[in-house]
C-alpha cells in the first residue's frame, strides 16, 4: 500500500499522524511511505528521521495527496485540502463530522472513504483511538482553566487549590467519561472542589471508587447544574455522545446565573459544543467572553503538547493503521467489525447514522 502522512496546518497543530518507528514498521513490511517535509518538526521528528526510517520525503501537500491511496492524519482536512482528496482515496484521521456540515458534504462530494478515529470501537465497546487524546484534553482542560481564573487572563483571580485559609476554587465537570474522569483527577490534584456530574449511573459508582475524596459525584440534570452554576469557577464540559452533536447542558440564558470572571473549558467543542455559546476557537486566539463569561474553546487542544500527544496517539492508531495497510481497508473492516465503526463517509454516502441525523441527510 502506498500510505501518505501530510504536514498538519491547522492553526497551531503541532502533532504529526506517523512517527518515524511506525513508518520503519511499514517499510519493513514492503509498504511505501510518503511524509510531507517537516510534518514531524513540531513533535521532535526531522525529515532526516523518516528517511532513515525508510520514507521519502515530498516537498508539497499536494504531492502527497497525488501519491497516496492512503492518508493518514491527526485532524480533519481544512477547506484548503477539500480539493486534494479524490475519488477511492483512504483517509483515516479524527474527522468529528457531526460537528461541519462543510466538511462532511465535501468529504461526500469527493468520494473518498473517510475512517473517523473518533468512532472506532474497541472489543468492550470504547472508543480505543479517542482515549488518548481525551486523556491529554482532559488533564489540559483543567490546566487552561486555572491559568484563565487569573486576574489578568479575564478571570476572577482565584487560585485553583486556594491556600491555607482560604478556600480553593469550585469546579464544575460535565461527564465523566475519559475527559471528565482526567479533568477531575487534575482539579482534584490540585486542591480544587470538584463536582462531576453524569447520567450513568453505573459510571459514577465506578467513579467513586477511583476519585478521591474532594471530587463530589451528582447526576446530572438542569436543575443539579442550575444549583452549581452561582457557586463554580471553572466549567468543564466533557460530554460526548459518539459521532454525533453534542446536548447543549448549558445556554446562553444561564450564563447570567454564574459570576463574572466564571471560566467555561468546552472539551465537547469538536462535536458541536455541550455549552450553547461556545464555538471553536485557535491556540493563537483561544478565548473570547459572553455575559461576563470567558470561554475557552480550542478545538485541537492536545495539539499544543505534541511531544506527549503524537506518541500516545499513534501508540493507539498505529496497530489499525497496520491492519488496513495489510488486509486493504475493506478486508480489514469486514474482518473488525469495531474498525468497521468507524466508517463514517464511503464513496459518496454517509454510512454512520450519528453524522446523517445531525444534518438530515
Amino acid at each position: 500500500m502506498i500510505i501518505g502522512c501530510p504536514k498538519e496546518i491547522k492553526n497551531n497543530e503541532y502533532r504529526v499522524a506517523l512517527t518515524p518507528g511506525g513508518t520503519m514498521e511499514l517499510v519493513r513490511r514492503g509498504h511505501t511511505v510518503y511524509v510531507q517535509t517537516g510534518a514531524g518538526v513540531g513533535s521532535g521528528y526531522s525529515d532526516e528521521d523518516y528517511v532513515e526510517a525508510g520514507a521519502e520525503v515530498l516537498p508539497t501537500i499536494e504531492d502527497v495527496y497525488a501519491k497516496s491511496e492512503t492518508i493518514v492524519k491527526v485532524k480533519e482536512p481544512i477547506e484548503a485540502e477539500y480539493d486534494l482528496v479524490r475519488e477511492g482515496q483512504f483517509l483515516f484521521t479524527y474527522f468529528h463530522f457531526a460537528s461541519s456540515r462543510p466538511l462532511t458534504e465535501a468529504m461526500v462530494k469527493s468520494g473518498a472513504i473517510c475512517l473517523a478515529y473518533e468512532t472506532v470501537e474497541g472489543p468492550n465497546g470504547g472508543l480505543p483511538l479517542l482515549v488518548p487524546m481525551s486523556e491529554v484534553a482532559g488533564r489540559m482542560a483543567v490546566q487552561n482553566g486555572a491559568k484563565y481564573l487569573e486576574k489578568h487572563a479575564g478571570g476572577r483571580g482565584i487560585l485553583l487549590g486556594g491556600v491555607p485559609g482560604v478556600p480553593p476554587a469550585r469546579v464544575l465537570i460535565l461527564g465523566g467519561g475519559v475527559v471528565g474522569m482526567e479533568a477531575a483527577k487534575m482539579a482534584a490534584g490540585l486542591h480544587a472542589n470538584v463536582i462531576l456530574m453524569d447520567i450513568n449511573l453505573e459510571r459514577l459508582r465506578y467513579l467513586a471508587n477511583v476519585l478521591p475524596a474532594n471530587v463530589t459525584l451528582v447526576y446530572s440534570n438542569e436543575y443539579n447544574i442550575r444549583h452549581e452554576l452561582p457557586r463554580v469557577d471553572l466549567i468543564v464540559g466533557a460530554v460526548l455522545i459518539p459521532g454525533a452533536k453534542a446536548p447543549h447542558l448549558i445556554t446562553r440564558e444561564m450564563l447570567s446565573e454564574m459570576n463574572d470572571g466564571t471560566v467555561v473549558v468546552d472539551v465537547a467543542v469538536d462535536q458541536g459544543g455541550c455549552i450553547e455559546t461556545c464555538h471553536p476557537t485557535t491556540h493563537e486566539n483561544p478565548t473570547y467572553v459572553v455575559d461576563g463569561v470567558t470561554h475557552y474553546c480550542v478545538a485541537n487542544m492536545p495539539g499544543a503538547v505534541p511531544f506527549t500527544s503524537t506518541l500516545a496517539l499513534t501508540n493507539a492508531t498505529f496497530p489499525y493503521l497496520l491492519q488496513i495497510a495489510e488486509k486493504g481497508w475493506e478486508r480489514a473492516t469486514m474482518e473488525n467489525e469495531g474498525l468497521a465503526k468507524g466508517l463514517n463517509v464511503v464513496r459518496g454516502k454517509i454510512v454512520y447514522q450519528p453524522v446523517a441525523e445531525a444534518f438530515g441527510m
